[in-house]
């Protein structure tokens, strides 16, 4: 019995892959990866800009507060706190974690680690591998022989040469 097992576990096969490496040699990604960092700076420079015109606000305000009545104090600080708050409601909207950066992000970045998934399951069932590995992200990985990286041949199953 213990012969069995010890049979059964030498029959497993791993693999390794380096998802920086494929996904660098994905031109979609390159331009997923672009996009993303056009869109995020664009709507940072819109949370800029209305942070901004609050402190701008502020700084006035602080300036003039002497010669404000009670009511106009109330009125621009009122004006400050919704112009800190528009800003606030818009970071989220952009940035939250259901915000728009994250659905753009999803949605061009699905596409491409799905594919690469199904050309890893592919190979994987093709030769026999129990487990894949990314040794990219996986820190517990010290040494992993290049026999085993079959990163080169995800890109060629995906129809990139490297």
């Amino acid at each position: 019995m213990l012969a069995v097992v010890a049979m059964t576990a030498n029959a497993q096969k791993f693999a390794l892959v380096d998802m920086d490496y494929i996904l660098k040699n994905i031109p979609a990604y390159e331009r997923a990866n672009e996009q993303l960092n056009q869109s995020s700076k664009k709507w940072q420079a819109e949370v800029e800009a209305i942070s901004a015109e609050a402190q701008t606000l502020y700084k006035n305000y602080q300036n003039e507060v002497v010669f404000l009545s009670q009511e106009q104090k109330k009125v621009r600080q009122e004006a400050i706190m919704n112009k800190e708050k528009e800003a606030s409601e818009l970071k989220k909207k952009y940035f939250g974690p259901e915000g728009e950066l994250f659905k753009k992000r999803e949605a061009l970045m699905t596409p491409i680690q799905e594919e690469i998934y199904n050309a890893v399951k592919e190979i994987s069932d093709l030769r026999g591998y129990s487990l894949v590995l990314d040794r990219a992200s996986d820190a517990g990985i010290i040494f992993g022989s290049p026999k085993i990286d079959i990163s080169n041949e995800v890109l060629s199953k995906l129809g990139y040469s490297n």
